[in-house]
């Protein structure tokens, strides 16, 4: 089997394949569509470069057979020149270069008769060559079109990828604010907001009772006065 049918073959075989079902087996489907790409990218490469190759040999053959037919058609229009004029020759009694001329006439139809057989011979050679251009063509726009899904597989998995890792991260922080939750970020907050809570009561509830016992002394010093006056009263009555 020859390299370019080789590549003709690869290219059969990916052009058909399926991709979703490929990725549907692979444990990676992101890893193994970057893979893809560059075998398809690769291939599409040889198999553009064994194209050309093989257009290129059916263009030289293609330019042969039109030469052999040409050809057969000059050397067919030498063998009736040759032979008229080996006529006239006769006609006029010079039958030496009568024959001198159909001989020559003779070896005309014999190189046509060679041209008009290898344009024979290369015509199947060119209409099997023809075919696997055309062939070959179809596989590498199949090909592309299955490089371009491929890529665009590969973008959607990325988005999706990425779409499922902000959603994993937005649920963990939905879970870690869950107000249910003692130990979340929020219940921690709102433990520590409590404990604050708690200080600022009891700084409150201290400065309340100093007032309250100043007041008190307040109080103890407006009793001794009145006691000391009631005092003084009794003993001006007294006098």
């Amino acid at each position: 089997m020859s390299d370019k049918q080789t590549i003709f073959g690869r290219v059969s075989q990916l052009a058909k394949a399926n991709i979703n079902s490929l990725l549907d087996q692979a444990e990676d489907p992101q890893k193994m569509i970057d893979q893809l790409i560059r075998d398809y990218t690769n291939n599409i490469a040889e198999a553009e470069q064994a194209v050309a190759a093989t257009i290129g040999n059916l263009r030289l053959m293609e330019q042969d057979h039109t030469e052999d037919v040409e050809a057969a058609k000059e050397w067919g229009g030498k063998a009736l020149a040759s032979s008229k004029k080996a006529d006239e020759l006769r006609t006029g009694g010079s039958a030496a270069d009568a024959d001198k001329f159909d001989n020559l006439a003779k070896v005309a139809l014999g190189r046509q008769l060679q041209s008009e057989k290898e344009a024979r011979t290369a015509e199947p050679t060119i209409a099997s060559q023809t075919d696997v251009v055309a062939k070959l063509k179809t596989g590498l726009d199949q090909m592309k079109v299955k490089l371009t899904e491929l890529q665009g597989k590969r973008d959607e998995l990325v988005a999706r990828a990425k779409s499922a890792q902000a959603q994993n991260t937005m649920m963990d922080a939905v879970k870690n604010i869950n107000v249910l939750d003692p130990t979340s970020e929020l219940g921690r907050f709102e433990d520590k907001v409590r404990r604050e809570e708690a200080k600022a009561m009891g700084k409150q509830e201290l400065a309340a009772s100093s007032l309250d016992s100043q007041f008190e002394q307040l109080d103890s010093l407006g009793d001794g006065a009145e006691v000391e006056a009631r005092l003084a009263a009794l003993k001006s009555g007294a006098e």
